[in-house]
């Protein structure tokens, strides 16, 4: 008997499991870019792939304002710092903008999800990007700069463009990336001992 299932792009992509999961092994963050910008179809792609994101009972809390003009990344950059480095060069970003009410909590997991589909895509497009965090303290500052009203916020904006050469380079030596499978994965329950 013979396998009928019908082919598709997965096929394509290796024969195992492993194979097949390997592009999302790629997908890093990145906060140094070149200057030049993605295209303005590739960040309708991205925005896209954001929002068909899964959320909780479909709310689709999240709206997405797209970031292209250098004075509002380089403010952003400077009212955040740390946490907004890559911000400093990126030529665009995605910010993810919520509902500031008693929901903010529970509705982080579906930000979470809509960030990590925006890293994904532009990884898929042969770009980069990397998360900047916008503090609580910081808020206040940003928010007037998006012109977001009262009721709303951004907690993560996404930088989004092309790496530089030293930005591509591993930040860990071969095989140091990540734990070792045996310390982080168990099977059925919390290891003893």
């Amino acid at each position: 008997m013979t396998d009928a299932r019908p082919a598709d792009a997965s096929d394509a992509l290796g024969s195992t499991p492993r194979e097949r999961v390997r592009p999302l092994l790629r997908v890093r963050q990145t906060r140094e870019f070149e200057p030049d910008p993605p295209t303005d179809d590739e960040l309708a792609a991205i925005v896209d792939a954001a929002r068909w994101s899964g959320s909780a009972a479909n709310e689709q809390p999240w709206r997405f304002i797209v970031l292209r003009d250098r004075a509002t990344l380089k403010a952003l950059h400077e009212a955040g710092m740390p946490q907004t480095r890559g911000l400093a060069t990126a030529p665009a970003a995605i910010a993810i903008v919520l509902p500031g009410d008693e929901r903010t909590v529970s509705r982080a997991y579906d930000e979470g999800r809509a960030a990590e589909r925006i890293l994904i895509a532009a990884h898929l497009l042969g770009l980069a990007a990397g998360i900047s965090w916008i503090r609580s303290a910081v808020g206040p500052t940003v928010a007037p700069m998006l012109g977001l009203p009262p009721d709303r916020f951004v907690r993560t904006i996404v930088a989004i463009g092309h790496p530089t050469d030293r930005a591509r380079q591993p930040n860990s030596p071969p095989g140091q990336a990540r734990l070792p499978r045996h310390q982080v994965v168990a099977e059925e329950r919390w290891p003893a001992g």
